[in-house]
């Protein structure tokens, strides 16, 4: 399995096409990649690529879940609003449904960025946005999500 932890920068077009930086694709090549599943993301306004394996694995959680319970058939209804399974085509290229790239707000500049076993997908200027008012509470949050663990071990 791949963990992605990279940041690139680069465009789509109207017709919501991007092609993929090809140092990320020698990375997809590696693992024979070129098959996604695009969802919105349950806590920004971007888009979740998943290759399959984090997908199948994804799928298999929720699938547990009884949807008898009113809460839970909520919630798997909208983790899967708007899915897309999506290809990369002959020249590196994937797109991106019209209601997708709504969604995100996705304009000409974009950032693809590594998030562990998924990509995301950022307007720029929203990327950035994020991370600037993200920057001063990053250390609080590190150490909220970071300081209990023995790194002794890894």
């Amino acid at each position: 399995m791949m963990n992605f932890y990279e940041t690139y920068e680069c465009k789509i077009d109207d017709k919501g096409r991007m092609k993929f930086p090809s140092a990320l694709i020698k990375s997809l090549k590696i693992t024979n990649e070129n098959s996604f599943v695009v969802k919105r993301s349950v806590h920004q306004k971007c888009l979740e690529i998943y290759p399959k394996e984090p997908w199948e694995k994804m799928m298999a959680k929720i699938g547990k879940l009884n949807r008898l319970v009113k809460i839970n058939a909520d919630f798997i209804r909208m983790f899967t609003a708007g899915v897309k399974n999506i290809e990369l085509d002959a020249s590196d290229r994937m797109q991106i449904p019209k209601d997708l790239k709504a969604y995100a707000e996705l304009n000409k500049e974009i950032v693809i960025s590594g998030a562990g076993e998924i990509l995301e997908i950022w307007d720029k200027s929203c990327y950035e946005s994020f991370m600037n008012a993200t920057e001063p509470d990053f250390s609080e949050l590190t150490e909220k999500v970071m300081g209990e663990i023995d790194f002794g071990e890894i």
